[in-house]
């Protein structure tokens, strides 16, 4: 039965979808990338065909789970039983190939081996451990080549960073000219407070002078219909005063009287003429009071008039202003842009900072075992000699990936060129958007500080004037 369950694991095994490699190569790669000092010196071909030791394949298993999953061999020896276990020493033997086990079947079907079995351990086959350490293979040559792609994107991650911090500077440094621009230096507060109590006073004066004028226009009416009711009752009086005039020369000419009658009525007349001549004066007297009041009711409208001209400039200084505080929206606007910006590169920073701890863990490790070959090479100078042509070969394929690196530091440092030129232009964008909004706020206190004399001007002539 296990030879059946063998065969239909080798026949699965042959479908795989990882390429098997000799047992030549599987022993050089292990050696170079794998073990390290005298266990890489005692591992050979013999270990593996064509009959497979267990201790040494058990060992080459531990190495794998140390060198990716950061298992120490010393944590396989660990027995996870409670204190309480009988007879413990039965169970030393069997906890690091038991530990070994169920860590393989957790790393195994990354490497596309689903069928991994103790019997793999314990008694191994030459077939079987083949196709298994290709497939290990495999995954270490993917993992080695995903590590570099790391490498070079913590390259990137190193010019990002150094953008990130230039974007943070100049964000800094605009944060600073917005909180400049939008606050008022204390030397322009005193006459900021200045115009707006002007203001103020001038919009109490102006609704005072409005009251004024229309009390004016109340009592040139009244004065108005006076004067036409005096005209209608003058008009009606020289139309009593022809009646009667034509009634005296009718009656001197029908009725001769005394003398003495005649005087008395001619004195009467003369009464009520010079009652009628008084009446007329005061009418004139009057009327030309009211005229006076007409012509200054026009000058006060003139002058109001011009008030409100005054107070329209203002009212468009003010929409000036709004549209200053549009404009520093927009900059606050673009300023929480450039701070998603940095979230996010702060994010990639994050990724980017675990990718190169992985790769510096790398590194150290790499330069022990470099120290240890080191050592070795120096006892193994005779077996290099027979491998100088595999090492040729190497050595061209390191040509071909420098050749590869170069063009990359190529693309790499135009890449920088082009970012390069991307920051100056927006550095020279910031610093047009700065000169716009400086000539601005120019432009708008010397507008209030004609303002601020056109009204003073103002104030004295009105205060003069009335």
């Amino acid at each position: 039965m296990a030879a059946q369950q063998y065969e239909k694991d080798a026949a699965a095994m042959t479908q795989n979808t990882f390429p098997v490699y000799k047992v030549d190569a599987i022993v050089q790669f292990y050696r170079t990338e794998v073990l390290t000092g005298q266990e890489a010196k005692h591992f050979t071909k013999n270990d593996i065909t064509p009959n497979p030791k267990a201790e040494s394949i058990q060992r080459l298993y531990m190495r794998i789970l140390q060198l990716i999953f950061r298992f120490k061999p010393e944590r396989h020896y660990a027995m996870p039983l409670s204190e309480n276990v009988q007879y413990p020493m039965l169970y030393e033997g069997v906890t690091p190939i038991m530990n070994v086990y169920t860590r393989m079947c957790q790393f195994l079907p990354i490497c596309l081996v689903y069928d991994f079995s103790l019997n793999d351990m314990i008694s191994p086959k030459a077939k079987r451990t083949i196709t298994i350490l290709s497939a290990i293979q495999n995954f270490l040559i993917f993992r080695k080549g995903r590590l570099e792609v790391t490498a070079a994107h913590q390259q990137s991650f190193r010019s990002d960073l150094d953008r990130l911090q230039a974007y943070t500077r100049e964000i800094k440094e605009a944060e600073k000219k917005i909180e400049e621009l939008s606050i008022i230096p204390p030397e322009q507060q005193a006459e900021a407070e200045e115009l707006a109590a002007a203001l103020t006073e001038l919009t109490t004066n102006t609704q005072h002078e409005y009251q004024a004028v229309s009390a004016m226009n109340e009592k040139v009416a009244q004065c108005k219909t006076e004067i036409a009711e005096i005209s209608q009752k003058l008009s009606q009086r020289r139309v009593e005063v022809a009646t009667l005039k034509d009634e005296i020369v009718k009656l001197k000419s029908q009725i001769v009287e005394s003398p003495e009658e005649l005087r008395n009525e001619m004195e009467r007349m003369k009464e009520t003429v010079k009652n009628i001549k008084m009446s007329k004066d005061l009418a004139d007297e009057r009327l030309v009071e009211l005229q006076m009041r007409v012509q200054c009711a026009g000058q006060v409208e003139a002058e109001i008039q011009v008030l409100l001209k005054q107070l329209q400039d203002l009212q468009d200084s003010m929409c000036q202003t709004n549209q200053q505080k549009e404009k520093v929206q927009d900059l606050a606007a673009l300023y929480e842009a450039l701070q998603k910006e940095l979230r996010n590169l702060s994010t990639e920073e994050a990724q980017l900072k675990r990718a190169l701890a992985m790769k510096l863990d790398k590194e150290s490790k790499q330069q022990i075992r470099r120290l240890k070959k080191k050592e070795v090479k120096d006892q193994q100078v005779k077996i290099i000699y027979g491998q100088y042509d595999k090492i040729h070969e190497k050595r061209e394929e390191v040509v071909k990936l420098i050749e590869e690196k170069n063009h990359e530091t190529k693309q790499f440092n135009e890449k920088m060129h082009m970012l390069k030129d991307k920051c100056s232009q927006r550095t020279q964008k910031a610093q047009e958007i700065y000169e716009h909004l400086l000539t601005t706020l120019e432009l708008y206190n010397k507008r209030i500080q004609t303002i601020v004399m056109e009204t003073n001007e103002d104030i004295s002539k009105m205060k003069s004037h009335f």
